[in-house]
């Protein structure tokens, strides 16, 4: 490793020397914020390629000089480190602006870098001051480069690259192909490629599952149903990663870490990777080679991070999984929702519609042309698969759509029959795996799981956003019931008119009952008992009584306090973001 030495004879690394000049030379405009710059290991929001992205606020008349002035300082940084062939580009947003060059995957660290010197001369030239010398940063910058460079993973990438499979890379591993057609190497002892055993080595049958309510549930039938074909699953989510019933780690596996984990397993022979908006703008895709893209819905959720701040920039960035899509793949997408349609207008791969209604525009123009589509016709949720006969399955024979009652999951269950028949599953597999799994704690723990307790049902449902929150309410509206309880909460990150909405959004549940539950670990910035006044408040607005309205300290003393007044008849809704385990052991021993 190059270390460079000070006049005191101490060493020091490369790259800290460069980001203490750069530090310490600070050109920092009053009216412009700048996130830290970060590498983006795949495709995402801006484009398909590996490299570094800063983030910058600014006021509007500031952004067209910002775009200007990055493509001047960054070509040249670009060019004068001999990064010749890459590439740079700029996105606008409402209120700011993303900055970004591209750079050798073997390089990322050095492009963040990179960025930031380009970034340093942007800010010196808004300020009208003197930038760092250029030649010293570009000399400092080639010696991080140097002690970065990995020529045998270059030499990897590329022969993976012209035999058609995937290389996939971190700091510590380096693996090409996927799962029962994988093999993995440390980054520091990798093989040369006429070393490398190609004929073991392949791909194998992808889905990247998306969207802002729904993909989790979607991930895990299509699990169900590969597994009903026969076929070893794995599935990365926000709860775990897990193959076939072995759970390989619990917690947010939806960014691109979780799936290299489940890609490099060798018992795998089919994967499902739950992707999340977090993970696609803070690195980007762990691979480029899906065969399917699913994409549930757009709704209004976590504005306001990385450049998205309107929901056609949600759009935008959900939609990058269709980026991954390999030549010949599919994407899945809701014919129902606007803003769906609206973005994919720009997807490159075949489309598969999924609606409700089977007039929709998009399902006719399918079925003219002799695309595949899915829809609920009558009762039936049907496939139209290009030139074979439709099949159906009847919605009473798919439990998680409570005999047609929860619409949330009936376009839950179309994305997933769209998904399994695009990766070949065939159409009796596919039944089975839908009519085997269940609303409960085991197949899909936290999405509409129902108990029963002295006579009343219970449901718990992680629903946190608007959309997700009346989805759930909405279904469960339509189910008779002597009295109504419901357990509501909010992270503290929420916006005041979000959590009003969410309130709102509850209230179609037409609850007798309302226990509004703290969430200590969720405040976010918030003081305590904020976010429960603000609920509380939204629900006298809407004219609800004072009196059928509780306060707890926690979800656990919510659940509690609802058991002691459960009779027969009675339907209890607990919407749970916090105390999930004690909430599901207080409910089994109850």
């Amino acid at each position: 490793m190059l270390k460079t030495v000070t006049e005191h004879g101490h060493e020091t690394d490369p790259a800290e020397q460069l980001e203490h000049a750069l530090e310490s030379h600070a050109a920092k405009v009053d009216r412009i914020h700048v996130e830290t710059a970060r590498r983006l290991t795949g495709p995402g929001l801006l484009w398909e390629f590996p490299g570094a992205v800063i983030d910058v606020s600014a006021a509007d008349p500031d952004v067209e000089r910002l775009a200007e002035l990055w493509n001047q300082h960054a070509r040249a940084v670009l060019d004068a480190v001999g990064w010749t062939d890459e590439r740079l580009i700029y996105r606008r947003f409402q209120g700011g602006i993303n900055l970004a060059i591209s750079a050798p995957m073997d390089q990322l660290h050095s492009a963040v870098l990179a960025a930031q010197v380009a970034w340093h001369q942007c800010a010196c030239d808004l300020l009208g001051m003197a930038a760092l010398p250029f030649d010293t940063l570009i000399g400092n910058l080639k010696l991080c480069m140097t002690q970065e460079a990995n020529p045998a993973l270059c030499a990897l990438i590329t022969a993976a690259t012209s035999r058609g499979v995937d290389i996939l890379s971190d700091g510590d591993d380096v693996s090409i192909g996927h799962g029962a057609g994988s093999q993995t190497w440390s980054s520091q002892n990798l093989p040369a490629p006429q070393d490398v055993e190609w004929a073991n080595l392949h791909d194998i049958p992808v889905a990247m599952i998306t969207g802002t309510n729904g993909k989790t549930t979607t991930t895990r039938l299509c699990a169900a149903i590969a597994r009903a074909a026969d076929k070893i699953a794995g599935l990365t989510t926000t709860d775990v990663v897990q193959v076939g019933d072995d759970i390989l780690d619990r917690g947010d596996y939806s960014g691109p870490g979780g799936a290299r984990m489940l890609l490099r397993d060798p018992r795998v022979e089919i994967a499902f990777l739950e992707v999340a908006r977090g993970g696609i703008l803070r690195r980007g895709l762990a691979t480029r080679r899906a065969r399917v893209a699913v994409v549930t819905n757009i709704s209004n959720d976590h504005l306001g991070e990385y450049g998205v701040t309107t929901l056609a920039d949600l759009a935008e960035a959900k939609f990058a999984v269709t980026r991954a899509v390999m030549e010949g793949g599919v994407s899945v997408v809701n014919a129902d929702d606007p803003n769906a349609v609206n973005a994919a207008a720009h997807v490159n791969s075949a489309i598969w519609w999924f609606s409700l209604d089977p007039a929709s525009p998009q399902i006719n123009q399918a079925r003219l042309s002799g695309q595949p589509c899915a829809f609920l016709d009558q009762g039936a949720l049907t496939l139209c698969d290009g030139p074979h006969a439709p099949w159906s399955v009847n919605i009473c024979d798919v439990p998680i759509t409570l005999q047609g009652v929860a619409r949330h999951n009936i376009y839950n269950v179309l994305a997933a029959m769209c998904a399994c028949a695009a990766l070949n599953i065939p159409p009796k597999a596919i039944r089975s795996g839908l009519s085997g799994f269940s609303s409960d704690s085991n197949d899909n723990p936290g999405r509409f799981n129902q108990f029963e307790f002295n006579g009343a049902r219970i449901f718990v449902d992680y629903a946190h956003n608007p959309d997700a929150i009346a989805a759930v309410c909405g279904a469960l509206a339509q189910v008779p019931a002597e009295r109504r309880f419901i357990l509501l909460s909010q992270p503290g990150d929420r916006t005041d008119q979000n959590i009003y909405d969410a309130t709102a959004a509850a209230l179609k549940f037409q609850p007798d009952h309302i226990v509004v539950a703290e969430i200590s670990d969720y405040l976010r910035g918030r003081a305590l008992e904020e976010v429960p006044h603000l609920i509380e408040k939204a629900a006298l607005n809407s004219g609800r009584d004072p009196e059928g309205i509780s306060r707890v300290r926690s979800p656990s003393e919510g659940v509690r306090l609802i058991l002691q007044q459960a009779q027969p008849g009675d339907l209890i809704l607990l919407l749970v973001l916090s105390d999930r385990e004690c909430v599901f052991k207080l409910l089994a021993s109850s």
